[in-house]
């Protein structure tokens, strides 16, 4: 069976809305809900803000897990995150998310947007076997 995609996880996401996030801080886990995920340039991304404790995290240990749950599937799924200073994919992210535009700006020095890659997981049901994923 052929792994899953980035697109697959992609759609997932934005169908779930929000999905939980989990980072290590100084060897404790934290977990928090997300809702930001965008495609940009053929890479799945997330958004956070620089002042925010989730980022301290990320630029200490770029391994992170994602897990979320529509109802019926689940998706876990760990990846490394990096940072991407492009201003166009901080643009993009803000464009998907024109609610954000309150509190963020492509350009206002707190706007982050994370690159997901090195991605393996499964989505889950109960009903089936787990559907892996992979970019």
């Amino acid at each position: 069976m052929n792994p899953l995609g980035i697109k697959d996880v992609y759609d997932f996401l934005k169908k779930c809305g929000t999905y939980y996030l989990a980072t290590c801080d100084n060897g404790k886990p934290r977990v928090r809900p997300f809702g930001t995920v965008d495609l940009f340039n053929g890479n799945l991304y997330i958004q956070t803000g620089k002042i925010k404790a989730v980022s301290k995290q990320m630029h200490e240990n770029p391994w992170i897990e994602i897990c979320a749950f529509d109802g019926s599937m689940w998706l876990r799924l760990a990846c490394e995150v990096l940072e991407d200073d492009n201003i166009r994919a901080r643009e993009h992210m803000l464009d998907q998310y024109p609610e954000l535009k309150a509190m963020y700006k492509a350009d206002d020095g707190n706007t982050e947007v994370f690159c997901l890659k090195n991605a393996s997981g499964a989505f889950y049901s109960f009903s089936g076997e787990p559907k892996p994923v992979e970019f």
